[in-house]
């Protein structure tokens, strides 16, 4: 479904922040699981790129991961399972609490998903090289927008 503004936005003197939030709301959701879907491949799935991205930041209970992703502890239990099978992330004695699991990111962890951002990467830039350039300034300064949007 389309709106108006996203087919032809010169078309209104305004455009209505509903409408746009709308309009903004799709395109990233379409594009971010786009991003999902093509980079992950064979080695992890959408789901273990997400956590590994959070054990990144900094190592944390499978309680935290499982809230971070609103999934339940059984699922994320899983993907954690998958993950240190696949000596991406590990387990560890919490440092405070000895009755919890602490998990991190390893080595391997941070080059799988270093590479699985640069396929993304590499897959966003394929489709803007496509544009031309005042498109290209277009999505430039709406990425600038958004980026500060989402700082506020």
């Amino acid at each position: 479904m389309t709106t108006t503004n996203q087919m032809n936005p010169e078309l209104h003197d305004t455009i209505q922040p509903d409408v746009l939030a709308i309009d903004l709301r799709t395109a990233v959701m379409r594009t971010s699981r786009r991003l999902r879907i093509e980079a992950t491949g064979d080695v992890i799935t959408p789901g273990q790129y997400t956590v590994l991205a959070h054990l990144r930041v900094k190592s944390q209970t499978l309680r935290e991961l499982a809230e971070q992703e609103h999934v339940q502890a059984p699922s994320m239990t899983r993907i954690v399972n998958a993950l240190t099978d696949q000596g991406f992330a590990s387990r560890s004695p919490h440092p405070e609490d000895g009755r919890q699991i602490q998990v991190s990111i390893t080595p391997a962890g941070e080059a799988v998903l270093a590479e699985a951002r640069s396929q993304r990467t590499a897959w966003l830039a394929q489709r803007v090289a496509g544009l031309n350039d005042e498109d290209r300034r277009t999505l430039s300064r709406a990425a600038h927008i958004m980026q500060e949007l989402s700082a506020r």
